[in-house]
């Protein structure tokens, strides 16, 4: 039976498969369910409703849940919706006490009470898994922390960082990103129950106590909005959203360290794929996937954005929209981070490649030039000589680093054999000690902070 039968005759039932959300509200089962637990104790703390007809509620939801979790009961297919669903099946089980759950509540601030509650656990297990692929960032960066590579801009090898470094940088965008979805959950944690359809109640109800038992950090201010508006959901979907780009980003410099041309690292067979004509192959795919998935995401929020731009105060049945959108993006950040941990423990860096780049690159050069300002030559003028030498290189097949002094010294005199120890690059990284800086013992120093940052 529909919650709104009385008003209107039976639709066609094409019409109600069209109307119908169970399919995917479903999930919300368990908050729903927790929001009508504590609306039916404060019906009757009002009294309301009588206390005994309170506890055959809770009795009856409680049961419902349980044989629901034990695989006992099954959704039908054919509710409305996950609201209809459990309270038909309430009334089923305890009679007439069950019809009265929806005293003094409408299913527009049920609704929105149960995607807040939803999302709010869902955001809290989402924080928790991000802590664990943090914490292996941190491990890495930790065991690589003297691990010399060439850092780029433009793609291009710029100057010398390390790989603890590098991964480290990742890392620092991913604890922005617990600390983004943190700030969404206080917006999120405000009860809209008690709202009513849109222009709240005439019983005597307490809104701040069905808040409290929720565990939410108080109620809605304004009924209107309480039911009309899914910023919370839009925010969530959009700290996702940067939560992907930076994991897309992640993931593509896996994908250029895993080729040929720059072997940085190999990645453990369970997370790589072949070819069905090739055998030599060894295919990131997973990281191309997780690269590939940030635009599915990017493309949720769309849809919520335009979902809620031109609707009219309150409620609008275009709003049932919003949940498809968010879970999606929820669950395929979900599916990304969980190979993305592993993927990450295991695989292998080859620092020796990693050196190697780094010494052709001539990331060095700036620091051959400032070796000779210290000597008193104009910046302007230590930078000619300095790219002169690295044409030389270039030209011989030759590194700043294996370049007999003697060309160094028809460049200018005043180089010395202390030249080599000035351009080393284990030398230039310890010697960036400004913080944030890439030199070994900050590196170490963050990771160890970022490590007990997590762990407590």
């Amino acid at each position: 039976m529909k919650l709104w039968a009385g008003r209107l005759g039976e639709a066609d039932q094409k019409t109600n498969d069209f109307n119908s959300s169970v399919s995917f509200d479903s999930r919300m089962v368990k908050q729903d369910i927790e929001g009508s637990l504590a609306h039916a104790a404060m019906l009757a703390a009002c009294g309301i409703i009588e206390k005994s007809q309170a506890d055959s509620i809770a009795e009856g939801l409680s049961s419902i849940l349980a044989d629901i979790e034990s695989g006992e009961l099954i959704i039908d297919p054919a509710a409305e919706d996950i609201h209809t669903f459990v309270e038909g099946e309430l009334t089923a089980r305890i009679g007439d006490a069950g019809k009265r759950l929806h005293t003094a509540r409408s299913r527009n601030d049920q609704v929105a009470l149960d995607l807040r509650l939803y999302l709010r656990d869902e955001s809290r297990a989402l924080r928790a898994k991000l802590l664990e692929l943090l914490e292996v960032l941190a491990d890495r960066a930790l065991e690589n922390a003297d691990a010399v590579m060439p850092g780029y801009t433009h793609l291009q090898r710029a100057q010398p960082v390390t790989f603890g470094h590098h991964l480290l940088c990742y890392a620092e965008m991913l604890l922005r990103d617990c600390e983004r979805l943190g700030d969404c959950e206080k917006r999120m944690n405000l009860s809209p129950l008690g709202a009513g359809a849109l222009a709240g109640t005439t019983y005597p109800i307490d809104r701040e106590m069905t808040a409290r038992m929720l565990g939410m950090d108080g109620v809605m201010p304004n009924s209107m909005d309480a039911v009309s508006d899914r910023d919370f959901a839009i925010e969530f979907t959009s700290a996702l959203s940067v939560l992907m780009v930076h994991l897309s980003r992640l993931s593509e410099e896996i994908i250029l360290w895993c080729s040929w041309e720059f072997k940085f690292i190999e990645l453990d067979d369970r997370f790589s794929t072949g070819s069905s004509i090739m055998p030599q192959k060894k295919n990131p795919d997973i990281a191309e996937l997780i690269r590939g998935k940030a635009g599915r995401i990017f493309g949720d929020l769309q849809t919520l954005l335009c979902v809620m731009k031109g609707l009219p105060l309150a409620y609008n049945k275009d709003m049932q929209e919003d949940k498809q959108a968010v879970f999606d993006a929820l669950d395929t950040v979900n599916m990304c981070i969980t190979p993305l941990v592993p993927m990450l423990a295991t695989m292998k860096i080859n620092k020796e490649n990693l050196r190697a780049a780094a010494a052709k690159g001539f990331i060095n050069a700036t620091d051959g030039a400032d070796y000779l300002v210290k000597k008193g030559v104009p910046f302007r003028d230590a930078y000619k000589i300095m790219g002169t030498l690295v044409a030389m290189c270039i030209e011989r097949g030759e590194t700043l680093e294996t370049l007999p002094l003697q060309d160094y010294r028809e460049q200018s005199g005043l180089f010395e054999e202390d030249v080599f120890e000035a351009i080393r690059l284990e030398h230039i990284l310890n010697a960036r000690t400004s913080y944030g800086g890439p030199a070994p013992s900050l590196v170490r120093e963050q990771a160890a902070k970022l490590i007990e940052k997590i762990r407590s």
